[in-house]
């Protein structure tokens, strides 16, 4: 099974690229974390809210204490699996993951009164639109270090 492949499941849901890889308690605990975290945090009633349109809502249900956790984990979660699975042998191939995991919990910070056009997008997809500009810095400083050889 190739290292994209443990990567899109651990997108699917964090700890399953970790059981593909072998590394079951690691997988289960990953897997506990993300539900804790998800429950904690009310963050499938934020999804469904959101998907439906009621940002307001969304907003005044989050459970920003236990949100905040959730970025961090859920891409160091995809980097281990996709790093235990065989990728990211190239220096620096960590950093679109740390990146994106700090741009998305400062989108998620901002989430509750930053308007884009004019549109409130909230606690789920504002963040999510983070992800662009962590993957894109990531990505940048990665050539850049390597081309400096640091």
């Amino acid at each position: 099974m190739n290292p994209k492949e443990k990567l899109l499941w651990s997108i699917a849901l964090p700890g399953f690229g970790q059981i593909l890889n072998g590394k079951y308690i690691k997988g289960i605990i990953f897997i506990l974390l993300e539900i804790v975290i998800n429950v904690k945090s009310q963050f499938n009633q934020l999804i469904i809210l959101s998907f439906n349109g009621e940002i307001k809502k969304a907003i005044d249900y989050t459970e920003y204490q236990w949100l905040m956790f959730y970025p961090c984990v859920y891409f160091f979660v995809m980097w281990d699996a996709y790093k235990d699975g065989g990728g990211g042998k190239e220096p620096y191939s960590f950093l679109p993951f740390v990146f994106s995991a700090c741009f998305v919990t400062i989108g998620l910070m901002y989430s509750s009164r930053v308007k884009l056009f004019g549109v409130l997008l909230g606690t789920v997809w504002f963040p999510m639109l983070f992800v662009i500009p962590g993957v894109g810095i990531g990505l940048v400083l990665k050539a850049l270090f390597k081309k400096a050889k640091l």
